[in-house]
């Protein structure tokens, strides 16, 4: 796995829960002429903070495995783009992009002048080979990317809200303005706990990603119980994957449906863009043995059911 350089031209900072609100503001000026672009299926929480900031989200379809489609970004920028947003390992697809892409990314924001948005907040979880790459630790990145990390994800600290993030200098005083009216920094204790983890490092890590490895595995073993009822990308990394139901039924139907009558929850892909079809995101990153296999079992039983009733 690379690393992103600190030099002259890039600032570290911690960072509150509200990470997407607070990098997308500074680049935004004057709110509404201005447009980030956001790789569909999204995170939501990006595309909310877009909104915030008095921007226009521009949405972007990714191919069928979720891949980054290169000719559709470039052809979705105009002269009101401030940015474009990846997520590497994806939330809530699971894909991780390769190297190359990113690369293409981080030189076509370059190119028109616009920044780069890489956020990275699952960097440890990748499988089967997919590696995480770093745009940030492209030589001159650092004047136009913006690279963002979450101890929530890496060192199971998702009570402690905090991460931090490389951003260019020139956006420093406009940054440390939203910063301060936002929550100005997360509490002293846990960026004490988070300098903690951050010195053992991926050491810790490692083994956690092992066991979500397994997981990972039968959850992919069990979709493959029912070829004929959805289509599921093999995700490369992080811990969801964002199965295509081949049902008439809408997606927030069927997430109704599986909680009241098989209770399983998923989210519906309508959450994360994903608007041409039944999407659902299925989060197995707090799973582990009997929890995984029972959760599976009823969702694998309430897809079987709700779409040969549809």
């Amino acid at each position: 796995m690379n690393t992103v350089p600190f030099d002259v031209t890039a600032t570290v900072c911690a960072t509150p829960p509200a990470t997407a609100t607070t990098f997308v503001m500074p680049l935004t000026g004057t709110g509404a002429l201005r447009e980030i672009v956001l790789p569909s299926p999204f995170y939501f929480n990006h595309e909310m903070a877009v909104r915030i900031a008095g921007c226009t989200p521009v949405i972007v379809p990714t191919d069928r495995s979720y891949q980054l489609d290169l000719d559709r970004l470039a052809a979705a920028l105009s002269p009101r783009t401030r940015a474009i947003v990846t997520v590497s390992p994806n939330n809530p697809t699971g894909a991780v992009y390769p190297e190359a892409a990113l690369r293409a990314v981080n030189e076509l924001c370059a190119a028109r002048g616009i920044f780069h948005i890489a956020d990275e907040a699952y960097e440890y979880f990748t499988y089967d080979g997919a590696e995480h790459f770093s745009p940030g630790s492209l030589p001159g990145a650092s004047s136009h990317t913006i690279s963002l990390y979450s101890l929530s994800k890496a060192y199971g600290f998702a009570g402690w809200r905090v991460g931090y993030a490389v951003v260019p200098v020139t956006i420093n005083e406009a940054l440390y303005k939203v910063q301060d009216t936002v929550l100005i920094c997360p509490p002293i204790v846990c960026q004490t706990a988070a300098t903690a983890a951050l010195t053992i490092g991926r050491a810790w890590c490692a083994p956690q990603v092992e066991r979500l490895a397994a997981v990972r595995q039968e959850v992919l073993a069990l979709f493959r119980q029912i070829p004929e009822h959805c289509d599921v990308p093999v995700p490369g990394g992080a811990f969801y994957c964002l199965p295509r139901l081949r049902t008439r039924l809408p997606a927030m139907t069927m997430m109704e449906r599986l909680v009241r009558e098989h209770r399983v929850a998923v989210i519906a892909g309508d959450t994360f863009g994903a608007t041409d079809g039944c999407y659902l995101r299925v989060s197995f990153g707090a799973l582990e043995g009997k929890a995984v296999h029972e959760g599976m079992e009823r969702l694998i039983g309430g897809i079987r059911a709700l779409t040969n009733a549809d």
